[in-house]
């Protein structure tokens, strides 16, 4: 175990050559399983009340606002699935769009449109979480993108719903990806066009993004690479 950040690959050739902060290492397979990091608001308040209010995954926090009021920032598919789950836990969800229409697609718009616990907050941005660790959030101060009025939402938990970003800038444009950065894969597989190497978990998958998920690509990663030592030893 290795617990250094990799900077750069070369993938041009077998064995592939890994390079990381304390040096290199040659691998003559090569599964990625690097994961994407959720995208943030990026303001203070909000790196300050993370896991006290403040997440970015609501299948994993959902549970804990039960009967509360949530917020939810995002116009896409994200959003609006993640506003439809939080309905299982939460009184009411309010939904924080800068825009004054979706970017879902249609069924998942008309899916939270129906549900009469989600609420739009549309043309807003969030400026200020308030709150802090020993309160938790207690809302948010938002800005009118049109109008530049500034009002108070009382909230007890924010989810943020604006995407992921794959961790695949160390690649540098070796694997083909998709148009948010995921690498592609034929559907279903878990090779990538270079022979030897193989993409497993959130890095490739923009829809699920769940451990479950994840775990059951890298099995499969794990059974390709060995196979394909097998029947490609190197001399």
């Amino acid at each position: 175990l290795v617990q250094e950040e990799v900077s750069s690959v070369d993938l041009s050739k077998r064995p592939f050559t890994i390079t990381y902060g304390g040096g290199e290492i040659l691998a003559d397979t090569l599964v990625i399983a690097t994961g994407a990091s959720a995208r943030w608001l990026d303001i203070e308040s909000e790196k300050r009340l993370r896991g006290h209010g403040v997440s970015a995954c609501a299948t994993c926090d959902g549970f804990f606002f039960s009967g509360k009021r949530v917020g939810v920032v995002g116009g896409g598919d994200t959003a609006m699935e993640d506003a439809t789950h939080l309905t299982r836990f939460a009184s009411e969800v309010l939904v924080i769009h800068r825009r004054d229409e979706l970017r879902a697609s249609k069924y998942m718009q008309d899916r939270a449109r129906r549900n009469p616990k989600i609420k739009f907050v549309w043309d807003s941005v969030v400026d200020e979480c308030l709150g802090d660790k020993s309160t938790g959030l207690t809302g948010v101060m938002i800005k009118n993108v049109k109008t530049e009025v500034v009002s108070k939402l009382d909230l007890d938990g924010l989810f943020i719903a604006i995407g992921h970003t794959p961790n695949t800038r160390f690649l540098n444009d070796q694997l083909p990806v998709d148009e948010s950065g995921f690498i592609n894969c034929e559907k279903g597989d878990v090779a990538s066009c270079i022979p030897g190497v193989f993409v497993a978990g959130d890095v490739r998958d923009s829809r699920y993004r769940q451990a479950i998920t994840a775990a059951g690509m890298g099995c499969m990663a794990a059974l390709e690479a060995q196979e394909f030592l097998e029947m490609h030893p190197l001399k």
